[in-house]
């Protein structure tokens, strides 16, 4: 059954005609630990042109607690997102009124920080009049790859990787989406970040596993692969994870670098094996859909591992798909992606009242959500 993720959850109000001029759309992105606004603009042929694009992070507040705090997240949000608004505009030489729509993060997300994003949304839209397009976080995440040079063309196969979420989903349009399968504990992000915090080697911290792996040794430590080898295409990393964390113990205080290398690694090598074995799983049950070629994209935080976009690549030349991924600045959180799923929305002629709320949980396919309520997205604050 084909998902259709409609504005507003079908809160939106949407006209007979699609818009097809060129849309000019601001972008605002806080759900998580990066304040971003972005301009972007969707030409005639449905081409997307990112004219300015901020990102404010928030590593050095949160670094002392080595993980996001929520609170401190949407404080620094309040301080940054006015400054970052205005050098996005200023960055496109734009003003509010040269805007067709005004798109904002609305979930899922930490809460706070949500509704520090979709405020100021919508208080630029009610105050020049445009529209306001209220974006589910997936979505953007879904569509980012369309920001890619020769961007992805409908339909592909989606894996979405990041702190929080973790999933297979067939896209087949905007708005139009099959989730084949999502993690049944722990996201793979969350993964990585927790590996880092466990050896001290600070936040954020998956890039930093990932770059200290590159010297180690990934056969010395012998962990497992979760559902390696079952049917379907769901992910478990909490036993990974459990088993990371035993090993670390065993070391004890007298862990050295070069053990934290290899144990890295070993774990970036086991990660490997389960992406590479449950992407196999989602291309035969994406394949009657595409026939004898498909696309496969990665997108999110996660999608920016080299290791990981090398064997999702390799993966894809053996089975006869194209790999697409995001540039890696837009891997990450940002606006760009926000502003796009804006854009694409308001041009089919969705847009949303000034009453559309922010949503701490936020399923990019509600209906298999409500099916299979024990498969969330992660464990990673609210962003489920």
């Amino acid at each position: 059954m084909l998902l259709h993720l409609n504005a507003g959850a079908g809160e939106g109000n949407a006209p007979n005609v699609p818009l097809m001029k060129p849309l000019t759309v601001l972008g605002i992105e806080t759900s998580c630990d990066e304040t971003a606004a972005a301009v972007l603009r969707l030409d005639e042929d449905g081409r997307p042109n990112v004219i300015s694009d901020i990102v404010l992070g928030q590593a050095a507040h949160h670094a002392p607690y080595k993980g996001v705090v929520p609170e401190i997240a949407a404080r620094a949000h309040v301080e940054g997102l006015d400054g970052a608004i205005a050098a996005a505009m200023a960055d496109a030489k734009l003003g509010f009124t040269d805007l067709d729509g005004v798109a904002a993060t609305a979930g899922p997300g930490l809460i706070g920080g949500v509704m520090v994003g979709l405020l100021a949304g919508k208080a630029i839209a009610l105050a020049h009049d445009k529209p306001l397009i209220g974006v589910n976080h997936l979505e953007g995440h879904a569509l980012s790859p369309r920001l890619a040079p020769g961007g992805a063309t409908f339909p592909y196969l989606l894996l979405l990787v990041s702190g929080g979420h973790c999933q297979f989903i067939a896209v087949m349009d905007v708005g139009v989406y099959r989730r084949y399968g999502s993690t049944m504990d722990d996201a793979l992000g969350e993964a990585f970040d927790k590996l880092a915090k466990l050896l001290d080697l600070g936040f954020p911290g998956g890039p930093l596993v990932e770059k200290i792996a590159q010297n180690g040794d990934s056969k010395r430590f012998r962990l497992p692969r979760p559902l390696l080898g079952r049917e379907g295409c769901d992910f478990s990393f909490a036993g990974l994870k459990t088993a990371c964390a035993r090993e670390a113990e065993r070391l004890g205080p007298g862990i050295t670098d070069q053990d934290k290398a290899d144990l890295c690694a070993s774990f970036q090598a086991a990660v490997l094996d389960i992406v590479a074995d449950r992407t196999r799983n989602a291309m035969r049950m994406f394949d009657p859909v595409w026939g004898a070629k498909g696309r496969l994209v990665a997108a999110g935080g996660v999608a920016a591992n080299q290791a990981i976009r090398s064997r999702l690549e390799a993966l894809g030349e053996e089975r006869g798909y194209d790999f697409v991924a995001p540039p890696l600045r837009w891997c990450t959180d940002n606006a760009a992606m926000i502003a796009l799923a804006g854009a694409e929305r308001l041009r089919l002629g969705f847009s949303d009242d000034l009453s559309f709320p922010a949503r701490p949980r936020w399923p990019l396919d509600e209906e298999a959500a409500r099916l299979r309520p024990s498969h969330v997205a992660g464990r990673k604050g609210a962003k489920a």
